[in-house]
C-alpha cells in the first residue's frame, strides 16, 4: 500500500486537525498494555511532514504554517510510503513527524537499515536517538549532545537487514534507551539541539530522520507518562 491520501490533500489536513484535537489515534489490538499506536499498519494517519525546527515552527503565523504543511504535503508520498505494515523511506525530502506534540512518554518502535544507514528519531522535536550502521559505536546514543553523554553504553545492533527494537523513555529533559533490551542509554540529559542556551523544550513531536538512504520502521507505540507532581 502506497498512500496517505484519503479523500485529497484536504481530507489529510482535515483529518490531522482532527487528530491534533482529538489525540492520538486509538491503539490498535494488540497495543502492549498502556501504550496507543502511532502507526495503524496501513495508512500515514497522525502523521505529518517536518516544516521546522520548533523554535521555527513557533515563529509562524497560521497562515505561514498552513502553507507550509501544505507544500510539504505535495512532495510526502515521494518519500514515505506505506509497505507490507511498514513505514518506509528512501532518505529523501522531510523528516516524518507525529501531528501531535508529546511530553513525557515511552516509546516502542523496530526499525531496520541497509549496510552504511544512517537515521534518528527525534525526542519533541530535537535530534536524536542515532540509528545508524557503525559497528564500532552502535546505536541508541544521543549524538547530538555537547556536554553530556552521546554515545551509547555498548553495542547491541542486530546486523544490517535485521529488525531491531527500540524502547525509548523520556521523562524531563533526561532519555534512558534500549536496543534490543539492552541498556544503552541511562537516564541521560538530552540537549536542546535548537537552541543550546536553552533547556529542552516540554513538549514535541515525535520524529523519523529522513537522512539519505532507506530506513523502514514498524510497531510504534507510545504511552504517556503523567509527570505532574
Amino acid at each position: 500500500m502506497r498512500s496517505w491520501r484519503n479523500g485529497g490533500l484536504a481530507g489529510v489536513l482535515f483529518g490531522l486537525i482532527v487528530l491534533t484535537i482529538g489525540g492520538c489515534a486509538s491503539g490498535k489490538a494488540g497495543s502492549p498494555d498502556g501504550f496507543e499506536s502511532l502507526f495503524d499498519g496501513r495508512t500515514l494517519k497522525g502523521w505529518r511532514p517536518y516544516v521546522g525546527s520548533p523554535p521555527e515552527v513557533a515563529s509562524m503565523d497560521s497562515s505561514r504554517y498552513a502553507g507550509a504543511l501544505h507544500a510539504a504535503f505535495e512532495t510526502l508520498d515521494e518519500h514515505w510510503i506505506v509497505e507490507d505494515g511498514r513505514i518506509v523511506t528512501d532518505g529523501k525530502g522531510a523528516n516524518l513527524c507525529t501531528a501531535e506534540d508529546f511530553g513525557d512518554f515511552e516509546l516502542l518502535v523496530d526499525w531496520r537499515i541497509k549496510p552504511d544507514g544512517d537515521s534518528g528519531i527525534y525526542l519533541r522535536g530535537c535530534p536524536q536517538v542515532q540509528i545508524w550502521d557503525r559497528p564500532d559505536i552502535g546505536s541508541g546514543g544521543l549524538y547530538n549532545n555537547e556536554r553530556h553523554a552521546s554515545k551509547p553504553l555498548l553495542i547491541a545492533d542486530r546486523p544490517p537487514g535485521e529488525w531491531n527494537t527500540f524502547r525509548i523513555l523520556m521523562v524531563g529533559d533526561r532519555v534512558t534507551v534500549y536496543l534490543n533490551d539492552a541498556l544503552v542509554v541511562d537516564n541521560t540529559v538530552i540537549e536542546n539541539y535548537w537552541e543550546r542556551d536553552k533547556p529542552m523544550y516540554s513538549a514535541g513531536p515525535i520524529e523519523l530522520q529522513a537522512h539519505g538512504n532507506t530506513v523502514m520502521f514498524r510497531n510504534i507505540y507510545v504511552r504517556r507518562i503523567d509527570s505532574t507532581p
